[in-house]
């Protein structure tokens, strides 16, 4: 069974028949978009993630939880060091490219910071972390960063619901 009407009420027991069905519950959850990317030996890679939340502001930390089951896991399940970038309405190509490509920086502004980590401009705000602790989360690791610097600016967020990118203005 799939959620055909919006006005209509679906209740099931989520199991291993019905994990479609429970990917679109989650998916009424409205959330930002962020790019996390790290250093590695093939250069620098990337990874579109909706997974993000604040955890701790003292000592400040964040979480992310990359899916096991990614061709980019194995990049991410070990850094030390990463950076968590929260996009703009604007940068719905830069989340595209990294869905379809670990190394989309091609067509981006970027630097490398003292930690390797690539770091791409003009995002609505940037948490450069060092790895805190990581926690086993089912299909997905449960990673917990110290944000070491932190950026921001103005503008509109791109967003992620049902399985579609939007936006969120500011009022």
């Amino acid at each position: 069974m799939t959620m055909q009407n919006a006005n209509h009420t679906v209740t099931f027991e989520p199991d291993a028949e019905n994990t479609r069905l429970l990917r679109d519950a989650f998916g009424r959850f409205a959330t930002g978009v962020t790019v996390v990317t790290t250093g590695s030996a093939d250069g620098p890679v990337g990874i579109t993630a909706n997974s993000f939340s604040s955890v701790s502001l003292e000592p400040a930390l964040v979480l992310w939880m990359p899916d096991k089951g990614s061709r980019r896991f194995r990049y991410f399940e070990t850094a030390e060091h990463y950076a968590i970038h929260v996009l703009s309405n604007e940068q719905a190509e830069v989340c595209n490219g990294f869905v379809r490509n670990a190394h989309a920086f091609d067509q981006l502004t970027y630097t490398i910071d003292d930690n390797g980590v690539p770091l791409i401009e003009n995002c609505l705000a940037r948490f450069e972390c060092k790895r805190f602790t990581a926690y086993e989360g089912g299909d997905h690791l449960i990673v917990l960063g110290q944000v070491l610097q932190a950026e921001m600016r103005s503008g509109e967020a791109l967003t992620f619901y049902a399985g579609k990118l939007g936006q969120i203005a500011p009022k």
